[in-house]
C-alpha cells in the first residue's frame, strides 16, 4: 500500500488577494498488507519520521507518534494531522476495491467459513455506534450487500484553483481521506469543517463512504467550544448517523485537548469512528487562529 499525504494551511487576506501559504508538509510511505510501515518520508525532510518504520497503522501509531515525533503534535503542524490519518485511512483503504470488482466483497466472504465470517464480525460489536450490538452491519446475511458507496463530485471547485493544494491522480483502485478546516475570526471564532473518505471508479468519477460537515464556535480568549453540531452527509449503515446525538459532551473543551478529549467523551458505542476523527482535527483550530492573527494588518 502507498500512502501519499498532503496539508497546508492557508490564510485568505481581508483585500481579496490570492491565499498566503503560511505552512505546507507532506509526505510518502509504503505500508504492507497488515498496515505495517515499511518505508516513510516527509517534505520538508524530518530524520526522525524513519523511527516509525516497523510501526503498525493503529492506536498504537499515535504512541509511537509521540514517542519519535512529539514535536509535530506540539507544534500542531500540517504533518501531524495527516501522520495521524495513517490509522483511519489505511484501515478503510481496502474498500477502495469494492468500486473496481463488484464480486470483491463476496470473494473476500468465500475464502473464510461461515463461523469466521461472523467470528471477523463478533470482534467489531461495540467499537462505534455503527457496530453497536445488534446493528444492520453486523447481520452475517445483509453485509454482503454493503459494498455500493455514494456518488460524489471532485472536491475542487473550478472557480477556486487555489482552494486545494496538489491532489493525487488516482486513474487506478485508490482511496482518498480529504478532511478541510476554515476558520473566520471575529467576536468569536467560527468553524466549518468536513471530512470524507471516497474511492476513485473505473469510469473516473469517485464513490464516497463517509462524509461529515461539522459547525462550531470557540471562545477566541479561552479557546474553549461555545456551539458544535455535526451533519452526516454518508455513511455506510442506518445507525451510524446516531453517533451525532452525543457530540453535547463536548461542551466547554478545549480545542488544544479534542485529540485525546474526543477519545475520552465519546468511545466505543458512544462515538462514531469517523466523526470522531473530525472532531479530533479541530485540535488544530487554535495554529488556524494564530496564522490569521499573524497576518492580520497592524492597526
Amino acid at each position: 500500500m502507498r500512502l501519499v499525504g498532503r496539508a497546508r494551511d492557508i490564510v485568505t487576506p481581508q483585500d481579496g488577494g490570492p491565499p498566503l501559504v503560511r505552512v505546507e508538509d507532506s509526505f510518502d510511505a509504503r505500508l504492507r498488507p497488515d498496515r505495517t510501515i515499511v518505508a516513510i518520508e516527509a517534505t520538508p525532510s524530518r530524520s526522525a519520521l524513519s523511527r516509525l518504520v516497523g510501526s503498525r497503522g493503529g492506536g498504537r501509531l499515535r504512541l509511537a507518534l509521540e514517542q519519535f515525533v512529539p514535536e509535530e503534535r506540539r507544534q500542531a503542524t500540517p504533518l501531524y494531522l495527516i501522520l495521524d490519518d495513517i490509522s483511519g485511512a489505511s484501515l478503510i483503504s481496502v474498500w477502495a476495491w469494492s468500486q473496481w470488482d463488484s464480486q470483491w466483497l463476496s470473494a473476500t466472504r468465500g475464502s473464510m467459513t461461515e463461523s469466521q465470517w461472523a467470528a471477523m464480525l463478533k470482534e467489531k460489536e461495540g467499537i462505534c455506534t455503527g457496530f453497536a450490538p445488534g446493528s444492520s452491519s453486523l447481520d452475517i446475511h445483509r453485509i454482503s450487500d454493503r459494498t455500493g458507496g455514494t456518488p460524489t463530485t471532485d472536491l475542487r471547485h473550478p472557480d477556486d484553483p487555489q482552494g486545494w493544494h496538489e491532489l493525487t491522480i488516482q486513474n487506478s483502485v485508490g482511496m482518498r481521506r480529504a478532511r478541510r478546516i476554515d476558520v473566520t475570526l471575529g467576536e468569536v471564532i467560527d468553524i466549518d469543517a468536513a471530512f470524507q473518505d471516497s474511492a476513485a471508479r473505473p469510469d473516473g468519477t469517485r464513490s464516497a463512504l463517509h462524509e461529515y460537515q461539522l459547525t462550531a464556535t470557540a471562545d477566541p480568549a479561552t479557546l474553549r467550544l461555545l456551539s458544535l453540531a455535526a451533519t452526516p452527509r454518508v455513511l455506510p449503515f442506518s445507525e451510524c448517523p446516531r453517533a451525532v446525538n452525543n457530540i453535547a459532551r463536548l461542551a466547554g473543551s478545549r480545542l488544544s485537548d479534542l485529540r485525546q478529549t474526543v477519545l475520552d467523551v465519546l468511545p466505543g458505542t458512544l462515538g462514531c469512528t469517523h466523526l470522531n476523527d473530525a472532531l479530533r482535527a479541530l485540535a488544530e483550530v487554535p495554529a488556524l487562529v494564530d496564522h490569521i492573527r499573524e497576518a492580520a494588518p497592524a492597526s
